[in-house]
């Protein structure tokens, strides 16, 4: 599974596609030029319990760690995440 992004520098989203249709997304908004808070993960059923969600996740602590930048995960699925994740816990 590919992760895909978009950013317009006010929002953005961390998505997977399929079949040209979009399977798994996870969108943020940015808050100043240093914090990403992700606000909601969605996966369809499809995709459910392969791993989709968490890969967004770490995709965008990926992206976090290359801008420099923090992010705050107020979706409860990548809260989840985080808290269950030791070593991406240095982008919060």
């Amino acid at each position: 599974m590919e992760v895909l992004q978009k950013d317009n520098g006010q929002k953005g989203l961390f998505f997977i596609k399929q079949t040209n249709s979009i399977v798994a997304e996870m969108t943020y908004v940015w808050i100043g030029n240093d914090r990403i808070i992700i606000d909601h993960t969605e996966v369809s059923p499809s995709l459910k319990g392969k791993g989709a969600g968490k890969l967004l996740v770490l995709k965008a602590v990926e992206f976090a760690r290359l801008k420099g930048v923090k992010i705050l995960p107020l979706c409860p699925f990548a809260k989840s995440v985080f808290d269950k994740t030791i070593e991406i816990k240095d982008v919060l």
